[in-house]
């Protein structure tokens, strides 16, 4: 459960930067007669970058928990029999969720509360409904979508699997693979020496 919420932290790490961007309140003065400001008045005026930041880290941190457990691929593999790139998914969760969040108006307290509000809801349905695949930050580091179906130990036969990957899946391709949820996994092809 955890690396879920981890992996929505991260999918929303375009949003958190760009809130940062809008939001920070840094007074900037070239001239001779410049006075530091002060840390209270820097963590005073920039909470919601400061939280932001925090969010971002949660994001760094889930990414490097996801890499170490997808180099841990035990050696459970099955044959590809039917493969669809999915890699749409990406882009609808982007324009879905991340550009219309970007323009709340942060300056006022209620509109501040309605997108903390909107992002739980968001993250809760997330969450529930498995969509953490559809992740625009694994897509931007070069990972694939793919719904699979397959052929498994003692030939059970498993369909509508998500594959995430960096490799390029095709229809026979053997991978190996990490289960993250019921049928969600990491996988990576595995090369035959010829």
């Amino acid at each position: 459960m955890y690396r879920k919420v981890g992996l929505f932290f991260l999918s929303l790490w375009l949003l958190f930067v760009m809130i940062i961007i809008i939001t920070i309140d840094i007074p900037i003065f070239f001239g001779k007669d410049f006075e530091f400001v002060g840390f209270e008045y820097l963590v005073t005026h920039n909470v919601i970058p400061i939280v932001c930041v925090v969010a971002l880290i949660i994001g760094v941190i889930s990414f490097f928990d996801f890499n170490y457990q997808s180099k841990g691929t035990p050696e459970l593999s099955f044959q590809i029999t039917e493969i669809e790139n999915i890699d749409y998914e990406h882009l609808t969760f982007l324009t879905t969720y991340i550009i219309p969040l970007v323009c709340f108006q942060f300056d006022n307290f209620r509109y501040v509360i309605v997108f903390v509000l909107i992002l739980f809801v968001i993250g809760a349905i997330y969450i529930r409904t498995d969509l953490f695949y559809a992740n625009p930050t694994l897509a931007i580091l070069q990972f694939r979508i793919y719904k699979v179906d397959g052929v498994f130990r003692n030939g059970a036969n498993r369909k509508s699997r998500i594959l995430i990957t960096k490799d390029k899946l095709t229809i026979n391709d053997r991978v190996k693979y990490f289960k993250l949820d019921d049928r969600i996994y990491y996988a990576s092809k595995i090369i035959f020496d010829e």
